[in-house]
C-alpha cells in the first residue's frame, strides 16, 4: 500500500514547520517500516486525519484492530507517548506496545468517525468536561513534560513579535499577556494537562463511551486545559446574536462543573483564544484569526 498523506496534513505542516517536507518526503518508507515491523494488516489511511500526525487503520497479527500513529519531531510524539502511558487507558487512548519506537505509536482502536463534537452542543460539553477530569492526575516524580509556564512563555514571545509587525491586534495581545502573567504569579496546582483538548479531540469507545486522543501533555493548573474547551465550535459562537453572553455563561458553567476558578478560566482563555488568532494570522489563515480575535474580545 502507497501511504499518502491526507491533504489536511500536508497543508498543516506547510503552515507551521519548516521541516515538514523533509518528514513528508520519508513518510510514506516509514509507515511501511512500521507496519513490516509489527505485522500488521493495513485497513486504510484516516483522512481528513490530524493536523499533525498520519492516522493508519490497522489489526495486528491476531486480527485486533488499532491504530498506527506517526508523527514528526516537533509534534512531540514522545511526549505523547509517556502521557498515555501515565494514564494507563484512564479516560485516554491505550497504548498498545510498551516499547519506545521514535514518531510512532501503535494505539487501541476507537471509532474514528465519532467524536463527542456530535453530539447536541449541551450533552457534548458535560461529556468532553467528564472526560477531561479523569485526565488531571499528578505527574510523574521524574516527569520531563513542557510546563504551562515554559509553553506559554514561547508562545508570548511570538505574540509580541506579531503585535509589533501587526498594531491592530497589539491590544489584545497586551491584555493576554498580562492575563499571564497574572495567572503565573501564582499558579494553584501542578497535574499533567492534555494540552490541545477539545471535543474532537473525544471519540468514542469500546471499553469507556468516550477516550480522549491526540493530548500535546503540559504540566500546570487545570484551568489552562480547560481554556480550549470554552470556544469549542466558536464559529457557532460568534454566528450568534447572543453570543458574548453565551460564551460567558459557558466559562461559569464549565469552571462550577470542574471547581475551576471562574476568573482563571476566564485570564487563560483570553489568552489562548489570543495566541491562537495570532497564530492563525501568521500563517495566513485570516478568517480564523478573524474568528478567534472576536470570541477574545468578548471576555
Amino acid at each position: 500500500m502507497v501511504f499518502e498523506p491526507p491533504e489536511r496534513l500536508v497543508r498543516a505542516l506547510g503552515e507551521t514547520a519548516p521541516d515538514g517536507d523533509d518528514w513528508l518526503g520519508k513518510l510514506p518508507e516509514a509507515a511501511q517500516q512500521a507496519v513490516a515491523l509489527r505485522e500488521l494488516t493495513v485497513e486504510r489511511v484516516q483522512v481528513p486525519g490530524g493536523r499533525s500526525s498520519l492516522v493508519v487503520l490497522v489489526r495486528v497479527a491476531d486480527g485486533t484492530p488499532a491504530v498506527l500513529k506517526l508523527a514528526p519531531g516537533r509534534a512531540r510524539p514522545e511526549a505523547e507517548r509517556a502521557a498515555l502511558a501515565h494514564w494507563a487507558g484512564r479516560g485516554a487512548v491505550q497504548l498498545l506496545e510498551p516499547f519506545s519506537v521514535e514518531g510512532v505509536l501503535l494505539l487501541e482502536r476507537l471509532h474514528p468517525d465519532v467524536s463527542v463534537r456530535s453530539l447536541p452542543e449541551a450533552k457534548a460539553l458535560l461529556e468532553a468536561a467528564g472526560t477531561l477530569r479523569r485526565l488531571w492526575v499528578e505527574p510523574p516524580a521524574d516527569f520531563t513534560f513542557e510546563t504551562v509556564a515554559e509553553r506559554t512563555g514561547r508562545q508570548a514571545e511570538a505574540m509580541r513579535a506579531r503585535a509589533q509587525a501587526d498594531p491592530e491586534v497589539a491590544p489584545l495581545v497586551d491584555l493576554a499577556l498580562a492575563a499571564r502573567e497574572e495567572l503565573l504569579a501564582a499558579p494553584p496546582e501542578h497535574r499533567l494537562l492534555h494540552g490541545t483538548f477539545r471535543q474532537s479531540k473525544v471519540l468514542a469507545g469500546e471499553r469507556m463511551p468516550w477516550l480522549a486522543v491526540g493530548p500535546d501533555p503540559v504540566v500546570g493548573e487545570c484551568a489552562f486545559d480547560l481554556a480550549r474547551l470554552v470556544r469549542d465550535r466558536v464559529e457557532d459562537l460568534i454566528a450568534q446574536p447572543s453570543g458574548a453572553a453565551t460564551t460567558r455563561r459557558r466559562v461559569k458553567r464549565l469552571a462550577e462543573s470542574l471547581d475551576v476558578d471562574q476568573e482563571r478560566l476566564r485570564g487563560w482563555t483570553l489568552f489562548r483564544a489570543v495566541e491562537s488568532g495570532v497564530r492563525a494570522g501568521r500563517v495566513g489563515r485570516p478568517r480564523d484569526a478573524e474568528l478567534l480575535l472576536e470570541f477574545a474580545g468578548w471576555l
